[in-house]
């Protein structure tokens, strides 16, 4: 098993473990719910989980290898089948002009593009996971791209790709996704990503752009059950 095959858990075990909340016993962890809902446990204890979940309504995401059973105690709310993919080759090329680097300030034009576009859990504090590039239309961010999950050192994830709409089919995410890949080539990481595995658009995209299907994997949210 690699960091990827479990990269929530792998990732708060690692380089980012200053985002989570542990539980009494040390065998579950979640990421601070402002970053996303995201968490794991140990091997043999996923009953853990609940020990995670504030209330009846608070929501917890896993990301596990395609054949995930839930753990007694916790009810499935939602659930898909991911791709992951994985950049092979060298970097797409881009037109720099006209991306900028979000900030602060721009947080709420990037949630609205997140709760149009759903493209994953999304919170207040979900743009400081690092680096978000944005494409504007004046002072308006129309499109987006960043990354949210390191499992490991060398290896970093795309995410948050939306773009407005009114404005799809003008190559904006591909440009976003490739200024994002080239801020991790800076640094000495590989870029993956994780799509829906329905979602034969954005999956022929991601292959234009160099990434190939490495597994399958589920992502389910969990509550009390």
């Amino acid at each position: 098993m690699t960091p990827l095959d479990r990269p929530a858990w792998s990732a708060l075990n690692g380089l980012q473990a200053h985002l989570g909340t542990w539980n009494a016993q040390g065998t579950a962890v979640r990421t601070d719910p402002g970053y996303g809902p995201f968490a794991g446990a140990a091997p043999g204890e996923d009953a853990a989980l609940a020990d995670l979940l504030a209330d009846a309504q608070d929501e917890l995401w896993v990301v596990e290898p395609e054949g995930y059973e839930p753990p007694k105690g916790l009810v499935v709310v939602r659930q898909g089948v991911l791709v992951q993919m994985v950049a092979q080759g060298g970097l797409p090329m881009y037109a720099a002009k006209g991306i900028d680097v979000l900030g602060e300030g721009d947080v709420a034009d990037m949630t609205a593009l997140a709760l149009a576009n759903q493209p994953g859990p999304w919170g207040g504090k979900t743009h400081r996971y690092g680096t978000y590039y944005g494409i504007r239309d004046g002072d308006r961010v129309i499109a987006m791209a960043g990354e949210r999950m390191r499992p490991a050192t060398g290896l970093a994830e795309v995410s948050g790709v939306c773009t407005d709409p009114a404005y799809r089919g003008r190559g904006y995410a591909a440009r976003l996704i490739a200024r994002v890949m080239a801020g991790f080539a800076d640094r000495g990481d590989a870029a993956f990503l994780h799509s829906w595995a329905d979602n034969v658009g954005a999956i022929a995209l991601y292959e234009q752009l160099g990434f190939r299907i490495r597994t399958r994997l589920v992502a389910m949210a969990l509550r009390r059950g």
